[in-house]
């Protein structure tokens, strides 16, 4: 709900407070620039004190900051109660990866990790369809519907069960094993790819309601009908992880999605009429279905049980970044003038295109050499 809720919304966002595509484009990294640097302390938390204990609290403050946006005086109490939002939304993916690793074991783990995806895919594609619904009535709707997270966090405090972490350790040996796993040339490389992967995807989910709204002329209700395909080739994909892992490693599942990335922002690059645009939205939510699940499934069996809340944490803060950065990459470029125009976003899209589908070809072939 995070992000998804309010993409088709942002148009709209501009005329309500008077500002620009680059000053809109903040709505998103207010919320994830939290997350970069709260999420590890979370994850030692949830490794030292329980997950439950930190889960309802970071729920309840989700829900109530970001309700609290419907009565926002200005844009500045806008980005900063975003920024509250994002301080209880920071770990919320972390902790439910976390806790998916702590119930199962494999080869049921990664068929709970698939359903995982394909309950975000899923709710990926209602949102938006939600948020641009309600936004249709006032713009201040979609921000109160936050408040469904303080029901779910009073549900979870009565239901939730603690899982039972064995051998916990000191802060300074936790810190110590964190700090040898890191190390680890694979764990280097799996977080990197995080933040590409987050840095495209959010990327695109910020630029591409601008450029319906602007270059197609779409209200946000149409929007949020878009969007949703994406998240709908997303979580169908999604739910067939578990046959897939069984057949491909996860490495050429990356790879694989990381093309289908490289393709269809080439195809939305092109400035094609709206049936091609749904086109290349599907390909690019088969592209996250690949991705998510194959990242958190390598993430969660590179530690113990007692590690692994803050080996996600480290996941997540790789995520966050990248939902920081990309935003105000995409939108920030796009706004660049060279010569007598701007660069426009077509030209980021083909740009960023072309560097994924180049960079996923190559790791599957350096995959499949060693």
């Amino acid at each position: 709900m995070g992000v998804s809720l309010l993409t088709p919304v942002l148009p709209q966002l501009k005329g309500v407070f008077g500002v620009g595509d680059a000053a809109v484009g903040l709505i998103v990294p207010a919320f994830t620039l939290p997350g970069v640097v709260l999420t590890p302390f979370v994850g030692i938390a949830a490794d030292r004190f329980g997950r439950r204990r930190t889960l309802v609290p970071l729920l309840v403050l989700f829900g109530v900051a970001g309700s609290a946006i419907a009565f926002a005086p200005n844009f500045r109490a806008v980005l900063a109660l975003r920024v509250l939002q994002g301080i209880g939304g920071s770990a919320l993916i972390m902790l439910a990866i976390t806790l998916i690793g702590d119930y199962y074991d494999d080869p049921r783990r990664s068929t709970a990790i698939g359903i995982n995806g394909g309950a975000i895919g899923t709710s990926g594609a209602i949102f938006p369809l939600l948020g641009g619904a309600l936004a249709t009535i006032r713009w201040e709707i979609p921000f109160l519907f936050f408040g469904v997270a303080v029901l779910v966090g009073c549900y979870a405090l009565f239901v939730l069960d603690e899982p039972v972490i064995d051998d916990r350790q000191s802060i300074r040996a936790y810190l110590q094993g964190m700090r040898e796993v890191l190390s680890y040339p694979r764990a280097l490389a799996v977080h990197a790819t995080v933040f590409t992967h987050f840095f495209v995807f959010y990327g695109l989910l910020t630029a591409m309601p601008l450029v319906l709204g602007d270059a197609y002329g779409l209200a946000s209700g149409r929007i949020g009908l878009f969007l949703a395909a994406l998240a709908v080739a997303s979580a169908v994909v999604n739910t067939q992880y578990g046959r897939l892992s069984g057949h491909y490693a996860s490495p050429t599942l990356i790879a694989v999605g990381f093309g289908w990335y490289g393709l269809s922002l080439l195809g939305l690059a092109t400035g094609p009429s709206l049936p091609i645009v749904i086109v290349c939205l599907l390909g690019f939510g088969v592209g996250v279905g690949l991705i998510t699940p194959s990242l958190d499934s390598t993430v969660i069996g590179l530690v113990p049980g007692r590690l692994r809340a803050g080996m996600m944490s480290v996941r997540t803060s790789m995520l966050r970044l990248g939902q920081t950065v990309g935003p105000v990459a995409f939108t920030t470029a796009a706004s660049v003038s060279l010569g007598n125009g701007l660069i426009g976003y077509p030209t980021v899209l083909a740009g960023v295109g072309s560097v994924v589908l180049l960079g996923g070809g190559v790791a599957l072939l350096v995959y499949r050499a060693s």
